[in-house]
C-alpha cells in the first residue's frame, strides 16, 4: 500500500524533473528512488511517468496524482512547521503547582513578574504541598521540596532549604532554653505534620554524627503559617524551614536555639514530566523561578 512518503518522493521527482537531482535532495541513491517510483506505479496499477534518457514527463494519471501529492506535501510541511516551532513559542498557558511557604513568601509575585515580562503567556498557579500526579492533574511544572522518587519525572535543583529549631523569647523566659536535643523531651514541641516522616522524630547532625529525639507537644499542624503563629505566641518550640520564619528571626520575635546541632536540609526542585523537547516557555519559567530563589538565598 502506498504511503505519504511514497507520494512525497513522487512529487520530488516531478518538481526536480530529474531522478538524479531528486535523489540528492532526498538523500538516497538514484536507483533506490527509481525503485520507489516503480513500486508506487505497481501498487496503483498505472504508469505515472514517461522516462527517456533526456527527460521526464507526466502521464495523465501522473498529472492527477501530482496535484494531490503537492497538496499533501504542502499540508505536511505546514503541520511540521507548526509543531517544530511550538516548543519555541512564548505564548499559551502554563499550569504550575508550588509549595505554600514559597508561594506566599515570593513565588506568587515572582511568577506574576514573569507574566508581565512575557504578556502572551498565562500562568495558572496552585499553592499546595502534596506531591500531585503531574500528568493526571494536567500540570506542566511543580516546585517541590524533598527527594524525587518517580523516575519518569525530571527534577532541576533550585536551592537548598535549611531548617532550624526556634521559639519565642517569652517561651524561653517561662520555660528555659534547651541546651541539647535531649532537653527537648521536657518541652512543648509543636509538630509540623506536612512532612512524610519525621514530624515527631527531630533529626540532627552533631559532631559529624546523626542524632535524633522523639518530641511531643500539645499542638500539631500541616500548615507552616499556623505553626509559626503558635510559636510567635509563645506556645512552644518548632522545627521548621528557615524561610518560613526568617523575618521573625530578623525582628527578634523568634529566636534560633540549639545552634550547635546541624538541622536538616532539603533540596527544592522544579519538577516536570520527562520530555526530550522541553518547551522554551517552561524552560524560561524555571530559570526565572530559580533566579527568584537565588535572590532570596539568605532566607533559606
Amino acid at each position: 500500500m502506498s504511503s505519504a512518503s511514497d507520494l512525497s518522493f513522487f512529487a520530488l521527482v516531478v518538481e526536480a524533473n530529474s531522478f538524479n537531482k531528486a535523489a540528492k535532495v532526498a538523500g538516497i541513491s538514484t536507483p533506490a528512488l527509481s525503485k520507489k517510483i516503480t513500486k508506487l506505479e505497481s501498487e496503483l496499477g498505472v504508469q505515472l511517468l514517461h522516462r527517456t534518457t533526456r527527460r521526464l514527463s507526466l502521464t495523465e494519471a501522473g498529472e492527477i496524482l501530482y496535484q494531490h501529492a503537492a497538496t499533501i506535501n504542502k499540508q505536511v510541511n505546514e503541520a511540521i512547521g507548526s509543531v517544530s516551532s511550538f516548543s519555541e513559542q512564548l505564548s499559551g498557558t502554563i499550569k504550575i503547582s508550588v509549595p505554600t511557604i514559597s508561594g506566599e513568601l515570593f513565588l506568587a509575585e515572582c511568577i506574576a513578574q514573569f507574566c508581565q515580562q512575557y504578556p502572551d503567556i498565562n500562568v495558572e498557579v496552585r499553592l499546595e504541598n502534596e506531591f500531585v500526579d503531574l500528568v493526571k492533574e494536567g500540570l506542566d511544572l511543580v516546585v517541590r521540596t524533598g527527594i524525587l522518587e518517580d523516575s519518569s519525572l525530571i527534577a532541576k535543583p533550585l536551592i537548598e532549604s535549611h531548617w532550624i529549631v526556634c521559639c519565642a523569647p517569652k517561651y524561653i523566659e517561662q520555660h528555659g532554653q534547651p541546651d541539647s536535643i535531649e532537653d527537648l523531651v521536657k518541652h512543648n514541641c509543636l509538630a509540623y505534620t506536612y512532612q512524610a516522616k519525621g514530624a515527631t522524630d527531630w533529626r540532627f547532625t552533631h559532631n559529624g554524627n546523626p542524632e535524633s529525639v522523639k518530641i511531643s507537644g500539645s499542638f500539631a499542624t500541616n500548615n507552616s503559617q499556623a505553626l509559626r503563629k503558635a510559636a510567635l505566641a509563645g506556645y512552644g518550640i518548632v522545627y521548621v524551614p528557615r524561610c518560613s520564619v526568617y523575618e521573625d528571626l530578623e525582628k527578634g520575635d523568634l529566636r534560633e536555639i540549639l545552634t550547635a546541632y546541624q538541622a536538616r536540609s532539603l533540596g527544592v526542585y522544579a519538577v516536570y514530566p520527562y520530555t526530550r523537547y522541553l518547551p522554551n516557555k517552561i524552560r524560561l519559567l524555571i530559570e526565572h523561578i530559580k533566579q527568584g530563589y537565588q535572590q532570596r538565598q539568605h532566607y533559606f
